[in-house]
């Protein structure tokens, strides 16, 4: 018995998804890890079991190099996942105890200071 068409996997070669889509779900994905770092997935961020500030900022910078080295490429998705990386950027200040002086956050040295 062989299989239909409606049977297999949506599966598209990487090599036929355009870089700007590529970049964009990178971009994503560490945008989204970074929020459970930050616990912000949690009802209260605070006390989330999740939080890993170390992780977190990790994860931002990368994000910030990724953002800041592909803005050219990314057309209409560039302000949205920029506002998402400042948003990010900001809600790690707010959940450090001492937080990084202007400048010297998560990815700030690619984004110049988030204040």
């Amino acid at each position: 018995m062989s299989e239909s068409p409606l049977d297999e996997p949506d599966v598209r070669e990487l090599a036929d998804i355009p870089a700007v889509e590529v970049i964009s779900r990178a971009a994503v994905m560490l945008m989204s890890s970074a929020a459970e770092k930050l616990g912000l997935a949690d009802p209260d961020p605070d006390t989330s079991a999740r939080r890993d500030l170390d992780e977190a900022r990790r994860v931002i910078t990368a994000l910030a190099g990724l953002i800041t080295s592909s803005v050219e490429y990314l057309g209409p998705h560039a302000g949205p996942l920029r506002d998402g990386l400042q948003s990010l950027q900001r809600a790690f200040r707010e959940a450090s105890a001492h937080p990084d002086e202007p400048g010297k956050g998560p990815g700030e040295k690619y984004t110049g200071p988030v204040y």
